[in-house]
């Protein structure tokens, strides 16, 4: 199953307007709530670095801003050679809102991985 491409397409402009001078590694994401309603971000460096932010927190962030709670699908796209997988963080706050929401992984050359948010944090933590 191929990513869908309005929110390949959304992910691809988030990646363009990433802000990363310091990584160089730029990221974008586009989601699908159940509701059908999309929202997409970019990852956003700071010379703290730890206050910087993933595309996936990013969109997740709009998601949740506009009062959206549920996740159905997310599209993460990157230039690495080989598409690149959120990190530990990103799958924990992903779990939170879709443990069984579809991930696609996507790079510039077309490539694709799909997994469930389940499947990249197997015993996510809940409360």
């Amino acid at each position: 199953m191929n990513a869908p491409q309005d929110l390949l397409d959304k992910a691809k402009t988030a990646f363009e307007n990433a802000y990363a001078p310091y990584s160089k590694f730029r990221v974008g994401a586009a989601l699908r709530t159940t509701s059908g309603q999309v929202f997409s971000g970019a990852n956003i460096e700071n010379a703290s670095y730890g206050l910087s932010r993933c595309a996936e927190q990013s969109a997740i962030q709009a998601m949740a801003s506009a009062g959206e709670r549920e996740l159905a699908e997310i599209v993460v796209y990157t230039a690495a050679e080989e598409p690149a997988s959120p990190c530990g963080a990103c799958r924990q706050i992903l779990y939170e809102f879709g443990s069984d929401a579809l991930v696609y992984l996507v790079n510039e050359a077309g490539k694709e991985k799909r997994f469930k948010v389940r499947g990249l944090l197997p015993n996510g933590f809940e409360l």
